[in-house]
C-alpha cells in the first residue's frame, strides 16, 4: 500500500498563494488542526488539510471574517446543502453583502472612468450621481481635490432636508 504524499508548509503556501504566517496562524486559532510534524519538527500536511486552507483562502477573499468560517468546515464538501439550513442562509447574506460590495466598487469605477475620459467635469461617488453638480461650493472639498478637478471642484448637490 503507497503512503499518502505529504507537502511542505512552503509548498502549500506557494501552491494555494497564502503565506507561511497565516497558514500557521489558521492552526493557532484552531481553523487547521495541529499539522502532524516530521522527525525534526517540520509541519507535514495531507491532501485533505490542502482542501481546508483552500476553503478558509476562499471564505477570506469573499470577506468572511475568520470568527464565522469555523462550521463550514465541519460540513464534508459532498454534503447536501438542505441538511445545513443555517450555513445556506449564512451564505446568502453574505453573498448579498458582496453583491452590494461589488455594485459600490463598480460606481467608484465608473467614476475614474468618467474621469479618465472627460477629466473635466467633477462629480459625486454618491448615490445620485446625475444631481452632483448644483453650481454651490462645497465647503468639503480638499484644495487637493480641488487640483484633481480644477475648475469644477467646488460644486456640490443640494440636500433635500436643509436646501442647502
Amino acid at each position: 500500500m503507497r503512503e499518502e504524499p505529504t507537502f511542505t508548509i512552503k509548498q502549500i503556501a506557494k501552491q494555494i498563494g497564502i503565506s507561511e504566517d497565516t497558514i500557521r496562524y489558521y492552526e493557532k486559532i484552531a481553523l487547521l488542526p495541529r499539522a502532524d510534524r516530521k522527525d525534526n519538527g517540520h509541519r507535514v500536511y495531507r491532501q485533505e488539510d490542502i482542501d481546508t486552507i483552500r476553503l478558509l483562502a476562499c471564505l477570506k477573499k469573499t470577506g468572511m471574517p475568520l470568527a464565522e468560517m469555523q462550521p463550514f468546515l465541519a460540513v464534508s464538501a459532498d454534503a447536501d446543502p438542505a441538511d445545513y439550513p443555517e450555513l445556506v442562509e449564512h451564505l446568502r447574506n453574505h453573498r448579498e453583502n458582496i453583491i452590494a460590495q461589488i455594485a459600490s466598487l463598480q460606481e467608484v469605477v465608473d467614476f475614474i472612468d468618467m474621469k479618465l475620459d472627460v477629466g473635466k467635469i467633477r462629480r459625486d461617488c454618491s448615490d445620485d450621481v446625475s444631481e452632483a453638480m448644483t453650481g454651490e461650493p462645497n465647503p468639503n472639498v480638499s484644495p487637493v481635490e480641488m487640483a484633481f478637478f480644477p475648475g469644477s471642484a467646488a460644486r456640490v448637490r443640494k440636500s433635500p432636508a436643509t436646501g442647502k
